[in-house]
């Protein structure tokens, strides 16, 4: 089974710095062409299932990648919804840094142990992205691949899942906007990480 994890690409909020969380916000102009690009790279790759998030910058980056002609499979699911950010949505990092200094510097160092205000925690996304990730690879053979187009924070959680390392790592790795991460393995608790924000 191989896993293709995709960030969304690019929005005017990413550009600017500022948190999005579930707040909706669509693709720019910059990440619909970023998600055409990844179709391009995915064209030739036989995808038997499709998933992403209920976000629209995740499910049209997902659309895009997928082409005219598979857009039909994408399914979406709940489970892969970004960190809900709660107060701090739709503020820059000054911001936050300015008005929640302590938590916001919590959440820069250990961010594992950080309860976004009026949000979740990086604990609630794994509880519901893991069992998400399970449904979505349910009865997938060796040879079947799953396209998942998620979040920043929730690709992170599920990758330090895989990988066996704590939620305090979180920020020992990246996450670019429409990255692709290959991950393959019989099931869904055996998989391993072939590429890595690529």
């Amino acid at each position: 089974m191989r896993l293709l994890l995709v960030r969304h690409g690019e929005t005017s909020w990413n550009a600017e710095g500022r948190y999005q969380g579930q707040t909706d916000i669509p693709l720019s102009a910059v990440g619909e062409d970023q998600a055409r690009k990844l179709g391009g790279r995915v064209n030739d790759v036989a995808i038997t299932r499709a998933v992403a998030s209920p976000w629209s910058r995740a499910r049209r980056t997902a659309e895009l990648a997928l082409g005219a002609t598979r857009e039909s499979m994408l399914t979406i699911d709940a489970g892969f919804s970004e960190i809900h950010h709660g107060a701090w949505e739709g503020k820059l990092a000054g911001e936050i840094a300015d008005s929640d200094g302590e938590r916001f510097a919590a959440w820069r160092s250990t961010p594992e142990s950080v309860l976004m205000p009026g949000g979740e925690s990086l604990h609630h996304v794994l509880d519901r992205a893991w069992p998400a990730l399970q449904r979505a690879c349910a009865s997938l053979g060796d040879d079947d691949t799953l396209l998942l187009v998620a979040h920043d924070a929730v690709n992170r959680v599920l990758l330090c899942r895989v990988l066996g390392i704590p939620l305090s790592k979180l920020w020992g790795f990246r996450q670019a906007p429409t990255t692709l991460n290959l991950l393959e393995g019989v099931d869904v608790d055996h998989l391993e990480v072939v590429r890595l924000n690529d």
